[in-house]
């Protein structure tokens, strides 16, 4: 019988246990990330947890502007989101952004999506599920190229989930690979999914038990 090398065991060892780190959610173990004022909320599917994410910032004290289904034009202008306003239906504008501190036109630093999809949502805005994407795709980029941080947030649990190819499925895969950070309810990644993106791109990811659970992170990730 040949003997084991002992250097071969360890060797093996240690890549089982890497392996192992990795499939249990290694990516929880990442340092949480900074990001910089001013910010900008908005929706990946049109769904009601954007308002629960605009809450939630007024709970931390962090000062936002909010449209549901701003373009790239809206957000290249800056804090103010070149005076656009609110119409009758299917187009919000918040602007919250201390504008003392960031005047309008001040670029914007960092972007929160929340994830979730609602047909009845994109119907109100006039999007089909893909102009919602390509929405998403054409502000990711502008993003990438001007180095916005992109922070995702997926609190709507099961009820934001579905099969392979469902409209919520498609929301996730079109924001949720492309950020800088990922904030889920452990209800929403009870699959792995947003585990397996985070651990595949490089992603750190947190998890929370409720949404108020955001408050003190989103804190500590503005300050």
């Amino acid at each position: 019988m040949k003997k084991i090398k002992t250097n071969s065991v360890i060797s093996f060892l240690t890549l089982f246990c890497f392996a192992f780190l990795i499939n249990s959610g290694f990516a929880f173990s990442q340092e949480l990330p900074k990001a910089e004022l001013p910010v900008l909320t908005t929706s990946a599917g049109q769904s009601p947890d954007v308002t629960t994410l605009n809450i939630v910032c007024e709970e931390a004290g962090i000062m936002y502007d909010y449209s549901d289904v701003p373009d790239v034009d809206m957000i290249s202008s800056g804090v103010g989101l070149g005076g656009k306003e609110s119409g009758e239906t299917g187009f919000h504008v918040e602007i919250n952004t201390d504008l003392e501190q960031f005047p309008e036109g001040t670029p914007y630093k960092a972007i929160m999506f929340a994830i979730g999809a609602s047909l009845k949502g994109m119907g109100a805005s006039g999007l089909t599920v893909d102009d919602e994407v390509n929405r998403l795709k054409n502000i990711i980029d502008y993003c990438k190229e001007n180095n916005i941080f992109i922070i995702g947030i997926h609190v709507g649990g099961v009820s934001k989930r579905g099969a392979p190819g469902s409209d919520n499925e498609k929301m996730i895969t079109a924001v949720a690979p492309y950020t800088d950070l990922l904030i889920v309810a452990k209800d929403s990644n009870k699959d792995g999914r947003f585990t397996e993106i985070s651990n595949s791109k490089g992603i750190p990811l947190r998890e929370i038990d409720y949404a108020l659970n955001l408050v003190p992170l989103l804190t500590e990730i503005f300050n």
